[in-house]
């Protein structure tokens, strides 16, 4: 996940209920960051997911810097 940012890391899970997606970052000391968890209906990952996620690495950058 290096175009949603640094430390973006995805876990696929596939069971008998289809197959699911979380995107996370751990490379924080203090806590795992969940960014986005889904299920995936085909092959390709949709662009809003990857938008979403994107906004929510940047606002996590965002909220980090600040403190």
């Amino acid at each position: 996940m290096n175009n949603v940012g640094a430390g973006a890391v995805e876990i696929r899970i596939k069971d008998k209920g289809g197959i699911f997606r979380v995107i996370y970052v751990a490379r924080f000391e203090e806590a795992i960051y969940v960014l986005h968890a889904f299920q995936k209906k085909s092959q390709k990952i949709r662009k809003a997911d990857i938008e979403l996620v994107k906004a929510r690495y940047k606002a996590l950058a965002e909220q980090r810097k600040q403190q």
